[in-house]
């Protein structure tokens, strides 16, 4: 009669104890059935899950592992039930549940281990992304980022999300919740807004200070969040309250444009691990353009300024890029590189943002209203736009290996 053994083996780690368990097993003709490994600060703890024929066997192999191992042996005999149970479970459904910050404070685990335990979801795994802390007490150079994978049950998702949306606004710190699958690690391409996202201004508000009229167009913009304009007339309204800009004052603004937290770390390991990179802006080419010199981007869509003589006219070349113009480039720029949905990523502020955030396969809402927030499947508001590798599920040890 088969008989299912969890040997878990912990106690200093040393090279060359695999191998020895791997020998015990193979002389006692032992099935592995499944085997997990850690180590932490020099101490192993080593889980295999192995079947065996007869009796005579299961006493050889503990006898034979624990003189190889020199490692403290427990077994565990593993049920027919238990057995089944434990291989449903492996067929279900992964999440993974991302906790980021500058510092993670002790008391989340309890609340994120109280959220998974209502939700019926099991801690399978928990690992660091991020890079250690410095000995000199200082936070971590790019933030503090560990992942939980999880697995239950059918699972509401929404319900989970706006709990751990909450929880970490109540702790300072990020959660996020998506699920796993293969496109999770073939992402391929990465669009941006760019006001807000990728640079810590808003053009617009910029060239109306610069141009005497910000007052002006800050009261058609509170007109558009009241629900008066849509966005493509407030959009209008407060170009035309531009018209006779010098175009000098563009240049100007351009070269002084502060980037976002993050943006040139992010951009740089984009580009090596071979992301095409896109920015899609209600802003305007102008300044897109400066920004794509600058940092690589591989394409831009925004809004096309019209100037005569030198001066800024108050008018845009069609297509004017509104909510509806975004989700529908994303869609494009994919079906021209031949990828999913699934493999995009897109990162913006706002509530013009949303129709694209939920086209791609990865909506991240960054430093983003609460509204936003809530609607979009996934946020980063406590570290810089870099951390959006960490949602990738890259670690800072290979990005700078």
């Amino acid at each position: 009669m088969t008989q299912r053994i969890l040997i878990r083996a912990t106690g200093s780690a040393h090279p060359g104890q695999l191998a020895g368990l791997g020998r015990a097993m193979a002389r006692c003709g032992a099935r592995l059935l499944d085997i997990n490994q850690s180590v932490t600060f020099g101490i192993v703890s080593l889980e295999a899950l192995v079947a065996l024929d007869h009796e005579a066997e299961y006493e050889a192999l503990l006898a034979e592992a624990g003189d190889t191992l020199g490692l403290d042996i427990q077994a565990i005999q593993v049920g027919a039930e238990e057995y089944q149970r434990w291989s449903l479970a492996a067929g279900r459904p992964r999440l993974i549940l991302t906790l980021l910050a500058p510092r993670l404070p002790a008391g989340i685990l309890a609340e994120v281990g109280s959220l998974t335990a209502e939700h019926g979801l099991t801690v399978e795994l928990i690992h660091r992304l991020s890079g250690r802390e410095p000995l000199d007490g200082e936070a971590p150079a790019h933030g503090a980022c560990v992942e939980c994978w999880l697995r239950g049950e059918e699972v509401d998702l929404e319900a989970l999300r706006e709990r751990a949306l909450a929880l970490g606004a109540m702790h300072g710190v990020d959660i996020a919740i998506q699920e796993d699958s293969i496109w999770r690690r073939h992402r391929r391409l990465i669009c941006f807004d760019m006001d807000s996202t990728l640079i810590q201004a808003e053009v617009i508000d910029e060239l109306a200070r610069r141009h005497g009229v910000y007052d002006e167009v800050a009261a058609v913009t509170e007109r558009a969040m009241r629900g008066e304009l849509d966005f493509q007339q407030s959009f209008r309204e407060r170009m035309a309250k531009l018209e006779g800009l010098d175009e000098a004052v563009l240049a100007e603004i351009a070269e002084t444009l502060p980037l976002m937290d993050g943006l040139e770390r992010l951009m740089g390991h984009l580009k090596r691990l071979g992301y095409r990179t896109a920015i899609l802006s209600g802003g305007f080419t102008y300044f897109a353009r400066h920004l794509q010199e600058r940092l690589g981007f591989d394409e831009i869509h925004a809004n096309e300024l019209v100037i005569e003589n030198g001066r800024v006219t108050g008018e845009v070349r069609e297509p004017i890029v509104d909510a509806d113009r975004k989700a529908a480039l994303l869609a494009e720029i994919a079906e021209r590189e031949g990828l999913r949905l699934e493999q995009t990523i897109a990162v913006g502020d706002g509530a013009n943002d949303l129709k694209m955030l939920a086209t791609a396969g990865l909506g991240i809402a960054f430093r983003a209203k609460p509204l936003v927030r809530q609607r979009a499947r996934q946020s980063i508001s406590t570290l810089g736009l870099d951390a959006v590798l960490y949602l990738i599920g890259y670690r800072q040890s290979d990005l700078e290996a």
